[in-house]
């Protein structure tokens, strides 16, 4: 049987990297996201067409307990375990502090760190029970360092470090390993609101003088789920020497 692996927020950027990675080296992908049916219906197409690899689309709202529930609940009945959690799904928000709003703030929080926090819970006691593991939480440097105009999406990723540090050393004992990658600028869909003039001068900034690919975040994940025992409780930067 093969090995499989749940990934939320798979539509599109880090995700859809992440998913065609782990398909072409034989996983079986439980694909997730929120509402973009047919973007995900276009990645279950092209793991379809490979010689490797299987996958099954599993909607929901990974910031929903409920939502939640029902994704693992469908996880075990159709393949009984789970080997690798991504928690991938995520958003941003720009602007000042001062103008955001309840709902706005809520929203960043409940779908950028809540939604690690249900999906771990549900991930962890088939895990434990296995005696093995691996959940690998997609952070940002921006979870390390603070991001001017972007609070909330920082303190929500500082928020994911913190609780993969200390997940980690609670799930060491069951030999399950937890640790977090923290991208830098990616060149995905969340940075495409940037103006040529401004994706300009973020690359100048960057010592590689470039942003970063999903498909480069993607190998990095498959190195950690492939990583030794030992390797948890890590905060992994991928930023081209930004920080």
């Amino acid at each position: 049987m093969r090995k499989c692996i749940l990934i939320t927020g798979a539509s599109r950027g880090i995700g859809r990297s992440i998913a065609l990675h782990f398909a072409k080296n034989n996983y079986h992908v439980f694909l997730n996201c929120r509402k973009s049916i047919d973007e995900l219906e276009d990645v279950r197409m092209q793991i379809d067409s490979m010689k490797t690899g299987s996958c099954e689309i599993v909607m929901g709202d990974a910031g929903n307990p409920k939502d939640v529930r029902r994704i693992f609940d469908k996880i075990k009945g159709t393949y009984g375990r789970l080997d690798v959690l991504v928690n991938n799904a995520g958003i941003s928000h720009i602007g000042l502090l001062s103008d955001m709003s309840d709902e706005e703030w809520d929203n960043v929080i409940r779908t950028n760190l809540s939604s690690v926090f249900y999906c771990c819970r549900a991930a962890i006691p088939a895990m434990a029970s296995e005696k093995r593991g691996r959940i690998i939480n997609v952070s940002s440097m921006w979870g390390v360092s603070g991001a001017s105009c972007e609070a909330a999406y920082s303190a929500s990723k500082s928020g994911v470090n913190g609780l993969t540090r200390a997940l980690a050393k609670e799930l060491a004992p069951s030999n399950i390993q937890v640790n977090a990658l923290a991208p830098g600028v990616i060149d995905t869909v969340m940075n495409g609101q940037l103006n040529e003039e401004e994706r300009q001068n973020l690359a100048y900034e960057i010592p590689m003088g470039r942003f970063g690919s999903p498909d480069e975040v993607a190998k990095v994940i498959w190195d950690l789920a492939n990583a030794p025992e030992y390797l948890t409780g890590q905060i992994i930067g991928i930023d081209g020497g930004y920080l």
